[in-house]
């Protein structure tokens, strides 16, 4: 079953070039094997920081409402031409909930943001190699399986 999240994650991979899928690929590897090599305690700090960090629709949400606020103050107290600035904005949301990208995907993108996705994925990675899932199996009950994979 494939979520809406999961489908807009897939369609921001499929709008942002190979190269740079295989940049942020590449440095979600190098970061695994880094912080798999050491420490419990590293690992587990590492994965308070992929909890914090943004995700590319955090950052096209928050970056979104930032502008659109600036062009009605703007608006209101320089000149009415920058109540345009929200509906650009506007549209621009539009256009990436619809198809998946907008004007500044590239931009975030080749700064190296990434999908919650592919935020997942090294959380997940990290996880294993600490040791999270040993005691989970096909028998264990769905709660344990919950309850292993929240924290």
């Amino acid at each position: 079953m494939e979520t809406k999240e999961l489908d807009i994650q897939d369609r921001v991979r499929e709008n942002t070039s190979e190269s740079e899928n295989e940049e942020i690929d590449q440095q979600t590897l190098l970061n695994v094997e880094f912080y798999g090599s050491l420490s419990h305690r590293d690992i587990t700090r590492r994965l308070e920081e992929l909890r914090n960090e943004w995700d590319i629709e955090k950052l096209l949400e928050v970056n979104a409402a930032a502008f659109a606020l600036t062009g009605l103050v703007l608006g209101k107290l320089v000149h009415r031409g920058w109540y345009m600035l929200p509906g650009i904005v506007a549209s621009f949301l539009f256009q990436h909930g619809i198809q998946g990208w907008c004007p500044p995907l590239p931009l975030f993108r080749a700064m190296g943001y990434r999908t919650r996705q592919e935020i997942s994925e090294e959380v997940y990675a990290l996880k294993v190699l600490r040791g999270d899932f040993e005691g989970i199996s096909a028998a264990s009950r769905p709660k344990e399986i919950i309850e292993t994979f929240r924290n």
